[in-house]
């Protein structure tokens, strides 16, 4: 990347971690200047002048060969990543849904409530940092980025109250929408256990942004690469073993176990290996100016319940066949997750690639690598959908043994590969608009259209026209269509130097 040239006598008020930033090609140097005096007038961080014109002199310059090579990198680690940490469900699908029907039933039931009231909200809320963590850090505020650590890690923790009497009091509330009891009963039980790792969590999901943010995306790699495998072994360990093994309780007793590890080990590497100086101390600021941030969580909240919602509804809808649906929703639900990692790893990457570039004051270096995220995204959507129909009557064989459950599932798996397209070029979408700042644009996208279009569909499809859990996901095939486009087409149209705009003034409230 060409580095930008230093103007006569600017080095004189940078000091080493600023100059470093420069090194490295992420800010122009007007972005981390402390002060300037001219005259009688000092110019602020963030205040420097600009040409006014998108690849002017002061702005990194990029090409989209560069951005396809940094995106496929920093891609990479975060698709282990992501495998990894969505393993350590799976291993819970696994271990307790091999006990029987029933058993894998109330794991998709249980996992599906804990998602839509507690897990969408700690993601949702916590995309607030993918704009602000990245913008801070390309700004050249690096402090800034600990202070936005704190402040969410504090609202989540405030959070995780209501969150947790939910849960404790799960059995009853599904008893009131699910028709059989012993789902309901089994379903309670996990997340009574589930609970206690709710902080723990919350936590991690805070810290993964915060190193990703400073490009450390190998941290939560490496944290990941000691946890997946120590959960399948605890997963053995508490469910199967003949004499400590707990049976179904042992499955969310695992999870709890890893929830407080990965925190934990993740400090530990920001600690001794990179991304402390990111870290400027606790601080006070960590407990006020709240509502800011909060404005620009709450959007990315409705984004992600919106679609953890919707796809939930879905495992109810089923639940209304039998017992060999749900189980078969949830086989069809985990296969369409597990591909779903790969564009989700390109859309973190975008996101914080994209961020760092408008804290720079880069919209035009912003803009390649938005539009060569999107042509990226299309790619991989397309080898996902292909794997998903080349495999779909081999995915539901590594779940159970049933036939009749294989039949059903291996029936919707080509609309689930069908949609791969859509679902992800919308998640990269999704991704450039969190690094912009606009997650309020994905948040009213997913509201309406999953549920004025989708749901009604899939409902109709799905006992109307008889067409059961095929008909459930072809509703889900015709959102992401839509939000897709709508999506991609509010990225193409974005002007960018407003993008860059807002990220200055949202610098004067942090």
């Amino acid at each position: 990347m060409p580095q930008p040239i230093l103007p006569s006598g600017l080095s004189d008020h940078l000091d080493a971690a600023e100059a470093n930033l420069i090194a490295q090609g992420v800010v122009h140097p007007a972005r981390v200047i402390k002060h300037v005096v001219n005259g009688e007038h000092e110019r602020l961080l963030g205040n420097a002048p600009k040409t006014g014109q998108e690849g002017g002199e002061d702005e990194v310059v990029t090409t989209w060969q560069l951005e396809a090579k940094e995106l496929s990198k920093n891609s990479i680690p975060l698709v282990i990543t992501l495998a990894l940490q969505y393993s350590l469900t799976l291993a819970s699908v696994f271990s307790a849904g091999n006990l029987g029907s029933n058993e894998l039933a109330a794991v998709s039931l249980a996992g599906m409530t804990a998602n839509i009231t507690g897990y969408a909200i700690y993601q949702g809320l916590a995309t607030a940092l993918d704009t602000l963590c990245a913008q801070a850090y390309g700004s050249g505020n690096k402090h800034m980025v600990g202070v936005h650590f704190q402040r969410m890690a504090v609202f989540l923790m405030v959070l995780t109250v209501p969150i947790s009497i939910v849960w404790m009091y799960s059995e009853e509330i599904l008893k009131t929408i699910i028709p059989e009891d012993e789902l309901s009963r089994l379903a309670g039980l996990y997340l009574r256990i589930l609970v206690m790792g709710a902080p723990g969590y919350a936590l991690f999901e805070c810290g993964k942004r915060y190193t990703q943010a400073q490009g450390l995306f190998m941290a939560s790699t490496i944290v990941l690469l000691i946890c997946a495998p120590l959960n399948a072994f605890l997963n053995y360990t508490l469910v199967w073993h003949p004499t400590i093994g707990m049976g179904f309780a042992g499955a969310p007793t695992a999870v709890v176990i890893i929830d407080y590890l990965m925190p934990l080990l993740l400090f530990l590497y920001v600690r001794f290996v990179a991304g402390s100086e990111c870290w400027g101390g606790f601080s006070k600021r960590a407990f006020t100016n709240w509502w800011p941030m909060i404005q620009l969580a709450l959007p990315g909240l409705v984004m992600v319940e919106a679609e953890y919602l919707a796809f939930e509804v879905l495992t109810l809808m089923a639940s209304y066949f039998s017992t060999a649906h749900v189980a078969a929703q949830a086989i069809v639900a985990q296969a369409g997750s597990v591909m779903y990692q790969i564009p989700f790893a390109l859309s973190i990457a975008a996101s914080t690639r994209v961020g760092t570039f408008v804290g720079g004051m880069s919209p035009n270096a912003a803009k390649i690598t938005s539009s060569t995220s999107l042509v990226m995204s299309v790619v991989i959507g397309t080898f996902n959908g292909g794997l998903l129909l080349s495999t779909r009557f081999l995915i539901p064989q590594c779940f159970t043994d049933d036939s009749h459950v294989i039949a059903i599932a291996a029936a919707a798996m080509p609309i689930v590969g069908f949609f791969q397209i859509f679902d992800s070029i919308s998640a990269v979408a999704a991704g450039v608009l969190r690094g912009q700042g606009r997650q309020y644009v994905g948040s009213y996208t997913n509201l309406v259209t999953y549920y004025v279009a989708a749901l009604p569909w899939s409902w109709y499809s799905g006992f109307v026209l008889g067409w059961e859990v095929k008909g459930l996901w072809s509703g889900m095939a015709m959102a992401l269509a839509i939000i897709a486009f709508v999506e991609v087409l509010v990225v193409l149209l974005t002007n960018w130097q407003r993008v860059v705009g807002e990220a200055r003034a949202r610098e004067s409230w942090a």
